[in-house]
């Protein structure tokens, strides 16, 4: 059987190419775990050059039944416009779209070969799907003699283009960083990768983790809450609370410190009862009434949200203040701070200058994160020409104007400057 897909195969590659390697890779496994496996298998072999001679990622899955191949196999686009690789917004349940990422393997190999064993009404089946780089438009699929009664798929791919560094070092850490979040939602299924015979050790990203218990006592509702601070960014996936019943996903969605450009990485999963008939759309129209179950305007959801709020601000804190200090090296190194005539004005002015840059930065990171050199220079100059020529409520609407700060952050603002910065003496 061959069937062709709506576009040519250049105009495939031109749609899908915002991927790389190490991403076509991702989907792979991806697609694995859409189809509810929970072991993946990565084997390779690299030849005396050290290019990789053969690679395979085979999944325990669900496999891929022949009835659906070509909702699996063709993107259904009209037309060429590229995909932007976008994680899903409020489940992690079904990250592939439409089988797009089965197309993705131009990106480091020449040929890809699935051989699926799948399982309907009528027993199981086995077949085999082949494509290649320069036909991406068409595929030649045939069914197989059942040899086995375990679903699951092993997709082969011949030609590389990879070498085994690249793989050891680019793109095993990719996979590390891209999975990890999704590997602590689901911990208690115990799904691991494994690449030539040994698990990723996915705590390679964590910097810390904290587990413990919320409890709302009105109504004696409990929450279970892991939080988990990561070294390095999660990709698409950026900081998000995840919203479990028993274990299971109910919804997810992104903190309030997601987005802060302050590179603090985090996941926060909670789990309750509270969440089983959750009704987590009726509170984004005000006065809207959840028919069954609770809602965003429920009293125990309100109390769970403030206190994880707090908690993460507190979390923060040291974070951006260790950042803070590196900032003030990095503005040095540029040669962003200003020079001093005296070691009086050096040791004062310069002392000021920094606390008020770190003060700035803890509460609006994004606003160093955001300007070239010769804005940062100029920002800089500003504030330090304002410690020398205004008075402490002309500093503060400085710079309240330059962050506007929320209602809690302009109360730590007050205090650090009132207290810290503003005390030194001139």
């Amino acid at each position: 059987m061959s069937e062709k897909v709506n576009i040519t195969s250049k105009g495939i590659q031109k749609v899908l190419k915002n991927y790389n390697e190490r991403q076509a890779i991702a989907e792979y496994i991806w697609n694995g775990f859409d189809a509810n496996a929970d072991t993946i298998n990565i084997d390779y072999v690299a030849n005396e050059l050290g290019r990789l001679d053969s690679l395979k990622i085979a999944d325990n899955g669900y496999g891929i039944n022949f009835e659906h191949l070509q909702q699996k196999f063709d993107p259904f686009f009209e037309s060429e416009k590229a995909i932007q690789i976008v994680a899903p917004k409020h489940t992690s349940k079904m990250h592939g779209r439409n089988g797009v990422g089965r197309l993705t393997f131009f990106t480091f190999a020449h040929n890809a070969a699935w051989r699926t064993t799948y399982q309907d009404e009528k027993g199981f089946h086995r077949g085999m799907i082949q494509i290649n780089t320069g036909g991406l438009n068409s595929y030649e699929a045939a069914e197989e003699a059942i040899t086995e009664t375990q679903t699951g798929t092993v997709v082969t791919f011949t030609n590389l283009r990879i070498s085994e560094i690249d793989f050891e070092q680019g793109v095993v850490p990719f996979l590390i960083n891209e999975f990890c979040w999704f590997i602590e939602l689901n911990k208690h299924k115990e799904i691991q990768v494994i690449v030539n015979g040994k698990a990723l050790d996915f705590s390679a990203n964590i910097k810390s983790k904290e587990e413990f218990e919320l409890l709302y006592a009105d109504t004696g509702f409990r929450f279970k809450i892991k939080y988990v601070h990561w070294k390095e960014g999660l990709h698409k996936e950026l900081s998000k609370y995840y919203f479990l019943a028993g274990g299971e996903e109910i919804y997810k969605d992104y903190t309030t410190l997601n987005k802060k450009s302050d590179d603090y990485f985090h996941s926060v999963y909670i789990d309750s009862d509270f969440f089983r008939d959750f009704d987590f759309k009726s509170f984004e129209n005000e006065g809207q009434v959840a028919l069954f179950g609770a809602a965003k305007s429920a009293p125990e959801y309100r109390f769970l949200i403030k206190e994880l709020n707090e908690y993460l601000k507190n979390k923060r804190k040291p974070f951006l203040k260790e950042y803070a200090d590196r900032l003030i090296d990095t503005l040095e190194q540029d040669g962003i701070l200003p020079g001093y005539a005296t070691e009086r004005e050096r040791d004062v002015s310069k002392l000021k200058l920094t606390g008020l840059i770190k003060v700035l930065y803890e509460v609006e990171p994004k606003l160093f994160s955001s300007l070239s050199i010769d804005q940062k220079k100029m920002l800089v100059r500003l504030l330090g020409l304002s410690l020398k020529t205004g008075d402490k409520q002309d500093i503060f609407n400085l710079i309240s104007e330059i962050i506007q700060p929320d209602e809690d952050e302009e109360k730590d603002l007050r205090v650090s400057l009132e207290f810290g910065v503003l005390s030194l003496e001139s």
